[in-house]
């Protein structure tokens, strides 16, 4: 179960969604993945950590990974990033 303070980035109708999962509304819009996946990770460096969560434009989760200090169940086959 994901926590509300963790993120996703999709794609929506604007462009590239970085929304925290607890939130009802995007925090940014981005015209690229990458912006959006940048904004995410500060989001949660801010924030003190947790999970980012990448869907492609299929809706399929890509990629995720644990921002520190967040709590990575196996951190050491972790090297996506």
């Amino acid at each position: 179960m994901s926590k509300g303070r963790d993120r996703m980035v999709y794609q929506g109708k604007d462009g590239w969604v970085n929304k925290r999962n607890d939130a009802d509304r995007a925090s940014s819009i981005h015209r690229t993945q990458r912006g959006a996946i940048n904004a995410a990770h500060r989001n949660l460096v801010n924030q003190g950590g947790g999970e980012l969560t990448v869907k492609g434009r299929d809706g399929q989760i890509r990629s995720k990974d644990t921002i520190p200090p967040g709590n990575d169940p196996n951190p050491p086959r972790d090297r996506e990033h």
